[in-house]
């Protein structure tokens, strides 16, 4: 696998890495129509352990089959497909090696009063299926936030130390947040930077809105003017609280929007510096033709063609 000279330097910014995690995290970013280009597009499937079936498959009963989402992915040039351990294990042998995976080790479902996730599987596991990383949610302001970062710590010395990369999913909800404050802008800059210190290589969070969660943070955004007129300035605010952008961001992709809104998105994330998107009911919601030229369009807003 020929890596660009652009990967490479993402590469050199995980100083501490051995070199298998380093060498799946370039299988990540060399992949697909994006490889190369440091760029990301990649699929989630976790919707039925977070939604129920009916509420993320009957649009599309196509995507029951989880054959359907390892080929969607496949057939769309994405850089990856990331869903919890049944998904995988279901295609891993008529998959292998076709598309790097990101096992989801920890899920919620709507049935549980408790913002919190359980741990659904392993490191092990991730190996034993051919995974290139590990994926995990935490909920900063939950009343189990520490305790589901914890479990993170562990999971990623583990995952670490035998090679795999590690994703964290950073969604703010529970304990006194707001709805609002879920996705306002320093919040979710604030749960970026903390998945970047529990030391995730790629962060997922949601698209900032124009709103704020804490006063303390208020002030300091407007006495230092820090611009968060549009989705691309707030965007850009959140790369810079990983590290200064030395660590990937991806962002979400959510409920369902029409092509021009997630379009729009999808060029304020790349404006923003943003590495990419990682969208998934917007995708395998739609009949697999529509799903496909919205993907090849997304690809292409990412690679500066549109």
């Amino acid at each position: 696998m020929r890596i660009t000279q652009k990967v490479k330097k993402i590469l050199s910014h995980y100083e501490s890495d051995n070199p298998g995690t380093k060498a799946n995290l370039a299988r990540i970013l060399m992949h697909g129509r994006l490889g190369g280009s440091g760029k990301l597009v990649i699929l989630p499937v976790d919707q039925g352990f977070e939604h129920g079936p009916a509420r993320s498959f009957a649009p599309n009963p196509a995507g029951y089959d989880p054959h359907y989402h390892f080929q969607l992915a496949i057939d769309a040039g994405l850089s990856a497909y990331a869903a919890p351990l049944g998904m995988i294990e279901a295609g891993a042998d008529s998959y292998a090696g076709a598309i790097p995976t990101i096992l989801k080790v920890n899920s919620a479902n709507s049935l549980a009063r408790m913002k919190d996730q359980a741990v659904t599987g392993s490191v092990n596991d991730a190996l034993r299926l051919g995974c290139a990383a590990i994926g995990f949610t935490i909920y900063p302001g939950s009343d189990d936030q520490f305790a589901m970062m914890e479990e993170l710590r562990e999971l990623a010395e583990e995952a670490k130390a035998v090679g795999l990369a590690v994703v964290v999913w950073s969604y703010p909800r529970g304990g006194d947040l707001t709805k609002e404050a879920e996705t306002a802008f320093d919040i979710c800059a604030y749960a970026a930077h903390m998945a970047a210190l529990l030391g995730a290589h790629i962060i997922k969070v949601k698209p900032p809105t124009a709103a704020y969660g804490l006063d303390a943070a208020k002030k300091v955004y407007e006495k230092q003017r820090i611009d968060g007129a549009t989705l691309a300035t707030r965007v850009s605010h959140v790369v810079q609280s990983c590290f200064n952008g030395k660590r990937l961001v991806v962002f979400s992709g959510g409920e369902a929007k029409d092509l021009d809104g997630i379009y729009g998105e999808c060029r304020a994330i790349r404006d923003g510096g943003g590495t990419g998107s990682i969208i998934g009911r917007n995708t395998f919601q739609r009949p697999k033709e529509d799903a496909l030229k919205m993907l090849d369009t997304i690809v292409d807003i990412y690679l500066g063609k549109q």
